[in-house]
């Protein structure tokens, strides 16, 4: 069993309360848009993390981080990058990878938007954690935590660190 905390579009920002609602996590997942390596170093010093870079992360970022990240976290098959869109609206490289070697999680950032949906046709679960740095469009910054157990993700939970630019 893991305990998985995810967040996305940081934009060189890290929101102090991250680190308590992921104390009880074992790994941290960054879905790319980190912003600078401070954050990078401080997510990494706190748990061990796994991350993209993001459209927005220079190229010291691009070289620590991949585009994409492929991996079996408790026999569940992850696939994660930063711009990859959603089920019915992927772009067409992710589209293209996803047909051809389907995971059963699909992680990925960008938009800004909090979404949780499954993908009946490749039958797998998309998760864009929306964003929880103070830059962007997006209202509430936001994380997602969830557990994996033999394959399996169970208690998702969506929280809310506040409005964005309230610190």
């Amino acid at each position: 069993m893991k305990r998985i905390g995810l967040l996305s579009d940081t934009h060189s920002f890290l929101d102090e309360n991250i680190f308590t609602y992921f104390k009880d996590c074992d790994e941290i997942w960054h879905a790319g848009d980190i912003g600078n390596m401070e954050v990078a170093d401080r997510l990494s010093a706190f748990k061990p993390l796994r991350a993209v870079f993001g459209n927005i992360d220079d190229g010291a970022m691009q070289r620590r981080f991949p585009l994409d990240l492929r991996f079996n976290c408790e026999g569940l098959e992850v696939f994660i990058t930063h711009i990859g869109g959603y089920p019915g609206k992927y772009t067409r490289r992710v589209r293209e990878i996803l047909r051809a070697d389907p995971p059963g999680l699909y992680i990925c950032g960008h938009s800004h938007i909090l979404k949780v949906i499954p993908d009946k046709e490749l039958k797998l679960l998309h998760i864009n954690p929306g964003a929880c740095g103070q830059e962007g469009f997006h209202q509430v910054k936001t994380i997602v935590r969830f557990t994996i157990e033999d394959g399996i993700i169970k208690n998702l939970e969506v929280v809310e660190l506040g409005k964005r630019g309230a610190l």
